[in-house]
């Protein structure tokens, strides 16, 4: 160190405290980034990599940002996924004799966000810590929203639901011990390797009583060893690290009641794509296409009940009271009114912090003007939706705040706190003063001479100012005999006398001084005014939600209007009826009419085989079941003319696959993979759709798996369950399980031309079509031709070997017969009822379950 020059001594000891982190040093109007540093930001930012002056002997590499434009270089940084240090002058340069005292003021990471400049204002910022048990291998996660307060510890989670939930948050940030080890198809987002004493149990629950100052957890439902509290624990660390003395609000943290939502699997979010297309474009998917919110927070809401559709009844049929009840009002104004309001949950949050700015508090202010008139919007809704009631509430207790902001600020204050001229006249009188000193100097000058002409009797009396002397009294020498007693003479000049007095001395100190001390108490009325805000933050809190849920109800609305969806009905047991379903995307980014299909599934047709030609319809009318379960689970009406829905607790698909190249799994593998999820997991209360089981290998290997799939799901796991199929023998289970049935997507072929009708129909399909097909996309007639041939001689091969079957079964029955195996419907017989543990089953269950044993008795011979 004692090579370098004193600055460089000084960076170097504040830079070896985060090694790994870009570090912009300020200096004057610069920050400055040096040696690595210099050469990482000039590559990411464009910036320019210079070399100036020598330290150790060596040229320093260098590149700097204006102080200016700071804000402009870090949001780069954040969509980089980059992290930076903000190392601030906090000393004064004049008082210095060496280098200008610095300090770290910021760590800024994608996870800890506040500012607005830096945040995606359309989705959560959600930053996870996750911690691993050694011995199971099970997670547990805690996650915070910093924006808007969330707090949230998971219950134990296995491989899936860990991936099921990162595909869920997509956190912007994951925090994770030295030594662990996340799934390797894990989609992840910065990930951050932490110390391992920061997940320390003990530490983390220490960390959490002093932190919200208790004694101990119980009120918060939580012990002491809660195996999720390290990654509590972690993540309050990491924010204390990240954000130094300005600790972001976070509510008490609080349990994942996973039993309250649809449990849906990284894969099936994948497949039906919710937010994100399987080619990773969001304004293509479920939610980029049906979203019609007006303002910022109102589409956070809407993407988090599209990613976390509810279970529980009684909050799904007040969403959808309100979405009727606006359905039956104009929405125009309401709409209006909600775009232009501000963003309240996350100004609230700056306000805590108190870094909000003055224009986000004047937004704030002219929002809480406009609550009344939104009230007024709803008002005709109220009375058919107790959800909009209690809004409407919410709406009308601000009137302090308003008149506070209306009171305290500008019509248009600026952008920043550092020029002043934020608070409207009359707000406080010694500031009105400052700033009448600062603006009228010249007119207060003026009636001053004018006084003291009067008092002195001298006409020919001036007020003047200089530099050396400041305000002083200029009289002509003649006239100096006249002059007061009090007055002090300061100088005399060759035909002029010049004086001061007390008052004048008092205000040019008032005058000269006046610019600095307004700036200074604006400092502190806007430090007070931010403090008194947030003594209303769990109101704002609330004010703010009811504001994102009218806006996302209003868009539920707006699309059912438009697209003329129906509100679905519900019923306890699994079962899902859906008459003239459509898709919901396909539907809108169609130029050509969607042909609506209906959909049956219940105890009685469990699992409906699903045949037909590719490009057909399958995988689209597949995932459009999906999707109007999803959205009439999340609250809004569904693309049908009219759908009644069951208890449906699990979503799962198996739609197509690819290569798992990095975890070393094959097209294949990743395809039995999901299929073992399913078929291990899936209950009566789940909706399965899947797609080509066995088609990544052998012919007969391939049917064999998807026979043994499928019988599984319907004798085993008795789940609703689409399953398409290009094996015709498949169809033949229909025929022997009476909860399997057959459907089939049509099209009509005329010599070599093909027709999709994309229309479900009972029984199975004829063929597949695949040359058909084939023709359309291009393939060489040669080849077709060959194809043809082909397929004429497997036929005939198939017909020989059936008869040559049949006629061995034939002469076989002459001879002693083989032991009768077990007819398979008396074995699922037998396997329901070990499966079943009679302490455990209701009535009404029991009641169900002799039924179902009755149908499967009927099929035995």
């Amino acid at each position: 160190m004692s090579d370098h020059t004193p600055m460089m001594q000084q960076y170097l000891g504040i830079k070896k405290d985060f090694p790994h982190t870009l570090l912009l040093y300020r200096m004057g109007d610069f920050y400055e980034l040096f040696y690595e540093d210099a050469k990482e930001a000039s590559r990411l930012l464009g910036i320019t990599l210079t070399a100036r002056g020598k330290s150790g002997g060596e040229a320093i590499p260098m590149a700097g940002v204006p102080v200016h434009a700071l804000e402009n270089y870090l949001a780069k940084l954040v969509k980089l996924g980059v992290s930076a240090v903000i190392c601030e002058q906090i000393g004064d340069p004049a008082q210095s004799n060496g280098p200008v005292e610095r300090a770290v003021t910021r760590i800024i990471t994608p996870g800890t966000l506040t500012d607005e400049a830096l945040l995606d204002d359309s989705r959560d910022n959600t930053l996870l810590a996750i911690v691993q048990e050694p011995k199971s291998g099970t997670y547990y996660y805690a996650a915070a929203d910093i924006t808007r307060g969330d707090f949230y510890l998971s219950d134990t989670l296995d491989e899936a639901a860990l991936l099921s939930e990162l595909e869920r948050l997509r956190p912007a940030e994951i925090l994770i011990e030295e030594r662990s080890r996340l799934p390797q198809q894990a989609h992840l987002a910065r990930l951050q390797r932490q110390p391992d004493w920061y997940f320390d149990a003990d530490s983390a629950l220490r960390l959490m009583l002093a932190h919200y100052q208790l004694q101990n957890l119980d009120g918060f439902g939580l012990q002491a060893s809660d195996p999720a509290l390290p990654a509590a624990g972690c993540l309050l660390q990491y924010l204390h690290d990240t954000h130094k003395q300005s600790l972001p609000p976070l509510n008490p943290p609080q349990k994942q009641q996973d039993r309250r939502h649809i449990l849906i699997d990284a894969t099936t979010r994948r497949n039906l794509e919710i937010e994100y297309t399987l080619s990773g474009d969001s304004k293509r998917s479920l939610i980029g296409v049906l979203n019609r919110c007006q303002s910022a927070a109102g589409i956070r809401t809407f993407k988090r009940w599209l990613n976390q559709p509810l279970t529980e009844r009684a909050p799904l049929i007040a969403r959808h009271d309100a979405v009727e009840a606006l359905m039956q009002q104009s929405r125009e104004n309401l709409r209006k009114q909600l775009k232009h309001s501000a963003d309240i949950e996350r100004i609230t949050t700056r306000i805590a912090m108190g870094s909000a700015r003055p224009r986000e508090l004047a937004h704030l202010r002219d929002t809480f003007l406009q609550l009344p008139a939104i009230a007024e919007q709803i008002q005709p809704a109220l009375s058919r939706s107790a959800l909009l009631q209690a809004h409407h509430q919410q709406l009308l207790q601000h009137t302090d705040s308003a008149a506070k902001l209306q009171q305290a600020l500008v019509e248009t204050p600026p952008l920043t706190l550092k020029d002043g001229g934020i608070f409207a006249p009359g707000f406080s009188a010694e500031l009105d003063e400052l700033n009448h000193l600062t603006t009228h100097s010249e007119s207060i000058l003026a009636d001053m001479e004018i006084a003291e002409r009067e008092k002195s009797g001298i006409n020919t009396l001036k007020l003047g100012f200089n530099r050396v002397h400041g305000f002083y009294i200029d009289i002509p020498r003649s006239q100096a005999a006249l002059a007061p007693a009090h007055w002090i003479r300061r100088q005399t000049l060759k035909n002029s006398e010049r004086y001061i007095t007390d008052e004048l001395k008092t205000l040019e100190d008032r005058v000269l001084n006046a610019r600095e001390q307004a700036l200074q108490l604006e400092k502190t009325l806007y430090a007070a005014l931010l403090a008194e805000l947030d003594r209303q933050r769990e109101a704002h809190y609330r004010l703010a939600q009811a504001l994102a849920e009218i806006d996302c109800l209003g868009g539920f609305a707006e699309i059912a209007a438009e697209q003329h969806y129906c509100r679905p009905e519900f019923v306890e047991e699994a079962a899902l009826t859906i008459k003239a379903g459509r898709h919901p995307v396909v539907e809108i980014l169609s130029d050509a009419p969607f042909i609506a299909n209906d959909t049956a599934l219940n105890t009685r047709r469990q699992l409906l085989m699903l045949t037909g030609p590719n490009m057909g319809g399958k995988s689209t009318y597949m995932r459009q079941t999906a999707l109007i379960t999803l959205l009439a689970c999340a609250g809004a009406f569904v693309p049908a003319q009219s759908a009644l829905i069951g208890r449906i607790e699990r979503i799962f698909s198996r739609i197509g696959a690819s290569d798992d190249l990095a975890g070393g799994r094959s097209t294949f593998m990743v395809e039995m993979s999901e299929t073992a999820n399913i078929l291990n997991n899936a209950d009566a209360h789940s909706l399965v759709i899947m797609d080509e089981i066995g088609r990544g290998t052998g012919t007969f290997d391939g049917l064999s798996l998807a026979w043994a799939s499928a019988l599984h799901l319907a004798c085993h796991n008795h789940a609703l369950c689409l399953f398409a199929t290009h094996y015709f023998e498949l169809t033949a289970l229909a025929e022997e399980h009476r909860n399997i049935h057959n459907i089939h997507l049509s099209a009509i072929e005329e010599q070599d031309n093909i027709a999709f009708l994309h229309q479900v129909q009972n029984g199975a399909a004829s063929k597949s079509y695949g040359i058909q097909v084939a023709r359309l996309a291009g393939v060489p007639s040669s080849v077709l031709h060959q194809a043809r041939s082909k397929l004429r001689q497997l036929e005939g091969e198939r017909e020989r070997a059936q008869r040559s079957l049949m006629q061995g079964q034939l002469f076989s029955s002459l001879e002693t017969p083989e032991p009768a195996e077990i007819p398979e419907a008396l074995q699922c017989v037998i396997d329901k009822l070990q499966a079943v543990n009679p302490d455990n089953l209701s009535p009404k269950a029991a009641h169900e379950l002799l039924y179902t044993l009755r149908d499967y008795l009927a099929e035995i011979p």
